[in-house]
């Protein structure tokens, strides 16, 4: 069992591209009780999950999520929530207080417990023969999302998984070895050559087939012009000659995740943050 587990994980991709099948309800009710179910820091459960089956739903989340078409396909979407407000009204039935929406320590505990119950619905769904993926743009669209989903005070939507049966997964993608990543009992800093090395390893050169060195780095461009965006490809490369990317970290900071945008996020998130009732900032 614990064999077959291992390799499950290990083969485990985001699926973007889903067949029209609906997810049976009985489905799905085992999918949250594995959410409910899993670890939380003090048993707290700071969470809460909204799911999106409908097609006005489906349809607005795809919207709020940079228009990417897979959210607006997937039969089922579900919206992890930090959710601090039920936390706040038990405290004061309780008469107590509880502050978590001031407390970095307990944001960021409660964010890994969204994460945690997020991941055991994946590990679950690939199981019952499900793909899925995560969504983080939603992000950019808090206060929009909190409007429409009418998400209360002291409740951030923070983390998007979309699930469904997968008509195709992407082949294997590359990741960093595990002698990268893994530190055995201290911290081993990594110098500049072994850094460079590892990175090439992932990723390889940028090749003249753009189509072949996305499929590494960036495969939701070619699943986006497959499903609906048939431009869009072409102005992933227009991108690429425009900066004249030349390598896998100006493709991922200039591109993909330009840091002067990436930064100056910073403020908008910081204001959606406080209008939800988090002053963590």
């Amino acid at each position: 069992m614990a064999l077959d587990l291992y390799h499950l994980m290990m083969r485990r991709r985001s699926a973007r591209v889903f067949r029209d099948d609906e997810i049976a309800e009985p489905v799905i009710e085992k999918l949250i009780d594995v959410a409910v179910q899993a670890p939380s820091g003090g048993n707290i459960q700071p969470l809460s999950i909204i799911l999106v089956q409908s097609k006005e739903g489906r349809e607005k989340l795809a919207q709020l999520s940079g228009d990417q078409p897979w959210v607006r396909r997937a039969p089922v979407s579900m919206i992890f929530c930090l959710d601090f407000y039920r936390i706040k009204e038990w405290a004061k039935l309780c008469q107590t207080e509880f502050d978590g929406e001031k407390a970095i320590n307990h944001f960021l505990i409660a964010y890994a417990d969204l994460m945690v119950a997020a991941q055991n619905v994946v590990i679950l769904a690939e199981s019952l023969g499900l793909g899925s993926v995560y969504i983080g743009s939603i992000l950019n669209e808090i206060d929009e999302l909190r409007a429409y989903f009418e998400i209360p005070q002291y409740v951030l939507p923070l983390m998007v998984l979309c699930l469904g049966y997968p008509k195709s997964t992407p082949e294997t993608m590359p990741k960093l070895k595990k002698e990268t990543l893994v530190h055995r009992e201290r911290y081993r800093k990594l110098g500049v050559d072994e850094i460079r090395e590892a990175f090439d390893e992932k990723y390889g050169p940028i090749e003249q087939n753009v189509e072949k060195y996305l499929q590494k780095a960036f495969v939701e461009a070619l699943e986006a012009e497959r499903l609906e965006s048939p431009q869009y490809l072409e102005r992933v490369k227009r991108e690429m000659k425009r900066l004249e990317i030349r390598n896998s970290a100006q493709f991922l900071f200039k591109v993909r995740y330009p840091s002067k945008v990436m930064v100056r996020l910073n403020q908008r998130l910081a204001k959606s943050f406080q209008r939800a009732g988090f002053e963590i900032f």
